[in-house]
């Protein structure tokens, strides 16, 4: 695109709100051209204006129709929740070889109320440094932020959107025959039944959880905690080196037994979205009795996070966001996988084996400096289904897309404000 003509952003597929389609409203009224391409009827079902155009070619004919579009269009830039769907890897290897600006988003590293924005990829892609000299020195320029939380996002709204985008691909696949998933998780109906009878069955067995919590606390043994992910998360599917969480588990299981002081316990912890496709806690069960390990191994399927990352010895994971509040709370922290937050000096860099005797909690300075520069370059504050947090979120990333300052330092001075955690 020539320096001098108009700005052109297209919208793939993003989170079955009205979070895209707003600012794509914002950017019109700045004066950008606005295309939505909608792959699927769950896509259109969230925008279908007269910016958005219907795509029902095949996956194969994609990669040729996205790239003529791209030129004979004039596009400046690419937006799209995540980079690492069929769809959106072709488009993001594209829009690069052309010279198109791309921003991916998705739930923010920081939570509750901040999302992620950034250039050409997040996680194991994120051109967020990984060294502490070029932590401390975006720190040193940024704005101290006020970390009160602000906004509160809505799961129930969450779970109806995505519902209605899963029940809309289904009910509107003869409008797009061709479209293939790029979503991992199990087929929709079986997903949502056992999704519900699965966080049914949490609620009800909440007191008896927090019951297991209490009785770990007092009990005065050290443990070490493992959070679950889940198997169709892009965090397992494209930055982990495991083809699916029971290998993670199995490594963690045999490492802890082999290494770990022997009067500790390994709790791990299910993931509060999971389905139980497969049951983790009947496969922990199974291992204890395989192995003889009923005393060293503990299975919860909730409980106060905070507490349990506060009171353990050391946490390891995959990349789970898990790890950002370990290191909020000074825990030491083990990631097995490709992680923003993985940097020497914040996480354990030996071997797992090591981890149980050795590891450290994260250096302070460095922990501050960390979050203060994620805060400033790649998070935005807000939320993506629940206002007053949409319309922040919006307005934020519409004026960080029209100053093209996506990743970069937004605010570089210092005001007063201190970090609480």
């Amino acid at each position: 695109m020539s320096s001098g003509s108009r700005a052109h952003i297209v919208f793939l597929q993003g989170m079955p709100s009205p979070f895209f389609r707003r600012v794509g409203v914002c950017l019109v009224e700045a004066g950008w051209r606005v295309t939505r391409i909608n792959l699927s009827a769950g896509d259109w079902l969230f925008w279908h204006d007269d910016h958005a155009i219907n795509y029902r070619g095949s996956l194969a004919d994609w990669p040729a129709f996205l790239h003529d579009f791209f030129q004979r269009e004039g596009v400046s830039d690419l937006f799209l929740l995540g980079e690492q769907r069929r769809y959106h890897k072709e488009a993001v290897a594209i829009a690069k070889g052309l010279g198109i600006r791309v921003t991916v988003t998705d739930f923010g590293y920081l939570r509750p109320d901040w999302i992620t924005l950034e250039r050409d990829g997040m996680c194991g892609n994120s051109h967020f440094p990984k060294d502490a000299q070029s932590i401390h020195a975006i720190a040193r320029q940024a704005v101290v932020l006020d970390w009160e939380q602000r906004f509160v996002d809505s799961a129930y709204q969450m779970a109806v959107g995505d519902l209605a985008q899963n029940y809309a691909n289904i009910l509107g696949w003869p409008f797009f025959p061709r479209y293939q998933r790029s979503d991992m998780r199990p087929p929709t109906i079986l997903y949502t039944m056992a999704s519900g009878w699965r966080l049914l069955g949490n609620r009800l067995r909440k007191t008896r959880t927090l019951a297991q919590c209490e009785e770990l606390w007092n009990s005065g043994r050290s443990y070490y905690l493992f959070p679950i992910q889940l198997n169709f998360d892009f965090q397992m599917v494209a930055y982990s080196p495991f083809p699916r969480m029971e290998t993670a588990l199995e490594l963690v299981l045999d490492s802890f037994l082999r290494c770990a002081p022997r009067d500790a316990l390994l709790v791990v912890k299910e993931h509060p979205w999971d389905p139980a496709l497969p049951d983790w806690e009947r496969y922990l069960h199974r291992r204890r009795r395989e192995l003889q390990v009923e005393d060293r191994l503990v299975y919860l399927r909730g409980g106060d996070l905070n507490g349990l990352i506060q009171r353990s010895r050391g946490v390891v994971l995959v990349n789970s966001s898990t790890g950002l509040r370990a290191l909020q709370l000074h825990r030491p922290l083990k990631a097995l996988g490709s992680a923003v937050f993985d940097v020497p000096g914040l996480t354990f860099q030996g071997s797992l084996d090591d981890f149980w005797t050795q590891g450290t909690p994260p250096d302070p300075q460095l922990r501050e400096d960390f979050f203060t520069a994620l805060a400033a370059t790649v998070q935005v504050r807000g939320v993506f289904f629940q206002e007053p947090g949409v319309t922040e979120a919006v307005t934020e990333t519409c004026y960080r897309l029209r100053t093209h300052t996506v990743g970069k330092l937004v605010y570089p001075h210092r005001s007063k404000g201190e970090m609480a955690w």
